[in-house]
Parts: structure tokens; C-alpha cells; sequence
């Protein structure tokens, strides 16, 4: 099967210039919303599509500047026999160094014989297709792919307007499954009703190999066809066309009439089936028309957790449920800078792989906030949700996603990787602990920011040491829901060596005032040992509500440096 090892585009609609080399098996873009996304999938299907006319306008130029020509060039690698033919396409044949992702003009050795196909178009708007080779160009000779070539590796491309392919039209996947033919002019001049059932019957036998395929895919999706799928004549056609015949189920009724997400599934099984040299799927946002369970059956129908993936799959989307399903390798993202376009490999980042697990929304996002723990991203959404109920705005809203590192040690290495790939990033942590300087120092340096309590402080001692005492009673009241009186005191002795207990604790609160080795002693208390365990409120849920219900609605009596770590976090969640 052919396999695109590179992608260059120069002056197609909002993509100035872009070179991405993407990798077999599932290619997932993702990035913010008109980034550019849809028109690399756009670009690959005009280029290598098997179209003898495409319309284009001036508004397909970047920038509507028809001066400078839209230029889309694929490099095709995996070749078959007729492709690497020396009679068929000799002149045009060329290397593909994998390891330096470098283009020879000429095969060599250790080098993949590939194919670059270029489509141009100038301001006459007339697309015009042509195979690259500088030893053909120096000779004066071009030319183009043979149409059965174009036609073998023309891409599927599953999108809005896609059920044309459950029926035997040009280009569909449908006359890709077998060499039969769909012939209905014999069973359309007999009469228009009765045509449907004669030809009904003789479908069986002309497009029998293709309906057992469809009846199989059907049923290892889900998709109820009965017994088995049938071709049949569209009641409303009076022409003798190729989409007269279509794909019906049991009952007769056409299976263009399946929703959106059961047409998408069909098609991208249908697609695996296909024996024809091509093997390349476009699926525009993934997600649309499925439900949460069917994404998830739909990207594995892709290949995405099979070792040799059968498709070479560009999709986009904005699912964190499709995002969850997929690998780091199969993860994209595209950026927009200094005026170019640029396409980076979340597999360089194979730490990530757990972050991928736990918050793929992330990977949506504008702006990753990474957090030391759970306890901190509780917080800040206990925080975010006091604001909005107060009719300010979201966190979410702006973008914004919050990230547990699972301990200090591996906050920086997921902001880092977050950053270099083009995120706004930041770190909020406690004190108690500190990643090396020198890290976090170029962190900030490449536009990072961190959040962090005072010296030496974490965060249950910065909230005992610095609410207002109504506040930590509050906070004690919910730790005692939880553990026993006894268990309580216990620890309140232990960390202050037998100087507080919480008989002492609640004689202070009664008079308003608590001393600074009781605050401390209930700040150490609630951290726990030096591991985190026995600590009071080391959940997401917990922090949550003390963010909601305890933090924000005192904060104006809060110490004030406490209060300016809450707020700079605050300010810096809702930014763009």
C-alpha cells in the first residue's frame, strides 16, 4: 500500500508554508480551532485525489495573494510493483532517506524509492498535476500519474457529505472492493417499479463478493443490515447513473439513510477491506455524530491500537475522548509560527503517555497548568467554580487545563514538554520540596511561569497559617468527618511534640485567635507524613470544596501573601 512520507504545502488558504514527514498508521492533528487542520486534509485529497476537474477561487491563496501559486506536494513511499516500474515511471523515481527525512533526487542505496507528486495552481486557477524529478525537468519531459494509478491511490475521505461512498459512484469505496460492475440499464428500461426487485435479484449475483464484504463489516460494527446487505435501485432515480445503485439493507432501505457516526464507521470498514493499492483515510473531526462509546469503536476500526496498522489515517479532532484512545506516537499538533506552519510529534514526549491517559483534554487546550498534585488541581477548581457561580469567568472557558505531575520530581519534565510544544504553560507546587533550579530557571527564561507557596511551605500549612481562624475552623470540621477525634489529636501531638492538642485547638477558636505553633502544628498535621499519607484532604473532591466554600469566600481576611499567590493563579487561569 502507498504511504505518504512527506507533506509540503506552500500558499493553500491560511497555510503559508508547511513540510511534515507524518508516520504510518494514525496521524491525529490537533490544535486550536482554525489552525489550518482541515486544509492539510484538503491538500492531501486535491493533490492525490482522482479528480479530472477541481474549482478553485482566490480565496483558496493564503492571503488571497493569486501571485503567489498554491504548491502541494506528496512524496508516496511503500510503492507497488507497477509504481516502481522502470518502463512506467523510471525518470521519476526517487530515494527517501528515512533516518535523515531527506529527499534524493535519484534512488540510491539504503534509501526508499518513493514517488512526489506536485499539484500547482497559479492565478489562471487551473490546477495543473505533475510527477517532481529534476533529471526530467533538466530533459524537458513531464508528466503526470496514469489515471488507473490516480485511481488506486486516491484517498477515502469520510467527512459531512460521505454517504456517497454506500453507493457504486466514481470514486467510491464501494467500486474499490471488487472488479465487478454495477450495471442497472437493463433493469431500468424494464419498468421503474418493478426494476427495483428484478434488479434486486440480479445484484446478488453481479455484486455478490462486495455485498458479503459490506454484509461482514456491518456486523463487526454494529450496524444492523439483517441477514445480509443488498444493491438495490434508489426508488426516486429516473436516470442511468452510477449512484442509482446503492447500498440497502434486508428491508430495502437504503443504508445512505444510516446517521452520520453509523455511515462513518461503515465507510472506514469498507475502507480495510479495499484491495486496491491506496490505503489512505482523511476523516474530518473525528468525533462528529458519535457517541462517546462509538469514537471509541471507531478509532479502534482505524488501526490505532493494531502493531502494523493496516490504513495510513490523517484525522482530525477535538474529542478528549478520542485523544484518550490514541498513543503519543498517533499525536500531532499543528502551530503557526513566525508565519509558518509547522507540525510537532507528541512521540517525542513518550513520558506524556500517562498525562495522555489521565487528562487528554490538555492536549485540547491553549494553556496547561501543571500542578505538584491532586490536592492543588482540586484547588483551583474548587476556585473556578466559586467564580463562576458568582457569574465570573471560567478557567475552561479560557482555555485553560489543569495537569497533575503526581509529585515534584516530575513537574518540570511534563512542563517542559507541554512548552515545547507550543503550550502556554505554567506550575503551581509547594515549597517543601523544590525541582532543580537550573530547570526552572530556563522554564522561565522560554516564557514559563511559576506558582509556588512561601519557603519551606506546602500547602495545608499555608491554608492552617493563613485563613482567618472561622476558616480553619471549617477546615477541621471537614478533616473530622473523615478520622476520629482520637486520630486527630494523636497527630496534632506528634507534630508539635505533645504541645497542641485538639482540646487547645478548639479552646482558641472559641476565643477567635490561634497562636502561630497551633497553626502550624494543624498545617503539619493535615500534609501528613513525609510521603503525603494520613493527610486530610489528598483528593481532588476534597480540595474542591475547600477551594469553593472555604478559600475564596475568606480570602479578603486571608495573610495577604497567601491571598497574592491565590489571585496571580486566578488571573493567570482566565488569561488568554
Amino acid at each position: 500500500m502507498a504511504t505518504i512520507r512527506t507533506i509540503e504545502i506552500e500558499n493553500f488558504r491560511g497555510i503559508k508554508s508547511l513540510k511534515w514527514h507524518p508516520r504510518p498508521g494514525v496521524n491525529c492533528l490537533i490544535g486550536p480551532g482554525d489552525s489550518g487542520k482541515s486544509t492539510i486534509l484538503d491538500a492531501i485529497d486535491l493533490c492525490l485525489g482522482a479528480r479530472r476537474t477541481v474549482q478553485f477561487t482566490d480565496a483558496d491563496f493564503c492571503g488571497l495573494v493569486v501571485d503567489n501559486a498554491i504548491s502541494i506536494t506528496l512524496t508516496l513511499g511503500d510503492l507497488g510493483p507497477e509504481l516502481k516500474s522502470i518502463d512506467g515511471y523510471g525518470l521519476y523515481l526517487r530515494g527517501y532517506d528515512h533516518g535523515k527525512k531527506h529527499l534524493e533526487d535519484e534512488p540510491g542505496s539504503g534509501l526508499e524509492t518513493v514517488l512526489s507528486l506536485n499539484m500547482r495552481v497559479e492565478s489562471d486557477l487551473e490546477p495543473v498535476w505533475s510527477l517532481v524529478s529534476e533529471r526530467a525537468q533538466a530533459a524537458g519531459q513531464t508528466r503526470n500519474l496514469s489515471w488507473s494509478d490516480r485511481v488506486n491511490l486516491a484517498p477515502v475521505r469520510i467527512g459531512a457529505l460521505s454517504d456517497y461512498n454506500l453507493s457504486w459512484r466514481r470514486g467510491s469505496i464501494l467500486n474499490r472492493l471488487s472488479d465487478e460492475t454495477a450495471d442497472a440499464s437493463t433493469a431500468l428500461l424494464e419498468a421503474a417499479r418493478t426494476a427495483r426487485k428484478s434488479f434486486g435479484i440480479d445484484a446478488e449475483k453481479k455484486l455478490g463478493k462486495a455485498l458479503a464484504i459490506v454484509t461482514e463489516v456491518a456486523g463487526d460494527l454494529g450496524i444492523d443490515v439483517g441477514a445480509h446487505a443488498k444493491a438495490e435501485l434508489e426508488a426516486h432515480s429516473v436516470s442511468v447513473t452510477a449512484g442509482t445503485i446503492s447500498l440497502h439493507n434486508e428491508t430495502g432501505v437504503p443504508l445512505r439513510r444510516l446517521g452520520i457516526g453509523s455511515t462513518r464507521l461503515m465507510i472506514s470498514g469498507l475502507q480495510q477491506k479495499n484491495a486496491s493499492e491506496s490505503a489512505i483515510l482523511l476523516v474530518d473531526e473525528l468525533e462528529h455524530g458519535l457517541e462517546p462509546h462509538r469514537i471509541i469503536r471507531f478509532v479502534d476500526n482505524l488501526g490505532a491500537k493494531k502493531k502494523d496498522p493496516p490504513l495510513q489515517v490523517f484525522l482530525t479532532s477535538h474529542s478528549p475522548v478520542a485523544v484518550r484512545e490514541l498513543s503519543v506516537d498517533q499525536l500531532s499538533i499543528l502551530r503557526k509560527s513566525g508565519g509558518r506552519h509547522e507540525v510537532l510529534w507528541v512521540g517525542e514526549y513518550p513520558d506524556l503517555q500517562g498525562t495522555l491517559r489521565l487528562y487528554p483534554e490538555a492536549f485540547l487546550a491553549r494553556s496547561v497548568l501543571v500542578c505538584e498534585g491532586a490536592s492543588e488541581v482540586g484547588l483551583l477548581r474548587g476556585i473556578d467554580q466559586n467564580r463562576v457561580e458568582a457569574g465570573k469567568r471560567s478557567m475552561y472557558a479560557a482555555g485553560t487545563c489543569l495537569v497533575s505531575a503526581n509529585g515534584c520530581n516530575n513537574i518540570m519534565p511534563r512542563a517542559n514538554a507541554f512548552q515545547s510544544m507550543g503550550y502556554r504553560v505554567a506550575t503551581f507546587r509547594d515549597d517543601d520540596v523544590r525541582p532543580p533550579v537550573g530547570e526552572e530557571g530556563v522554564f522561565e527564561l522560554e516564557g514559563g511561569d511559576i506558582f509556588k507557596w512561601r519557603k519551606g511551605n506546602k500547602l495545608e500549612v499555608e491554608l492552617f497559617g493563613s485563613l482567618p481562624a472561622e476558616a480553619v475552623e471549617h477546615l477541621l470540621e471537614r478533616a473530622l468527618e473523615d478520622r476520629s477525634e482520637n486520630e486527630i489529636d494523636s497527630q496534632l501531638r506528634s507534630h508539635s511534640n505533645n504541645a497542641v492538642t485538639l482540646e487547645r485547638v478548639r479552646e482558641e477558636l472559641k476565643d477567635g485567635a490561634l497562636s502561630h505553633e497551633t497553626r502550624s502544628a494543624l498545617g503539619c498535621a493535615a500534609g501528613g507524613n513525609k510521603e503525603g499519607k494520613k493527610a486530610w484532604f489528598k483528593s481532588v473532591g476534597a480540595m474542591e470544596e475547600i477551594g469553593r466554600d472555604v478559600v475564596i469566600p475568606h480570602l479578603d481576611g486571608s495573610d495577604k501573601e497567601f491571598k497574592a499567590v491565590v489571585v496571580a493563579l486566578r488571573k493567570w487561569c482566565i488569561s488568554d
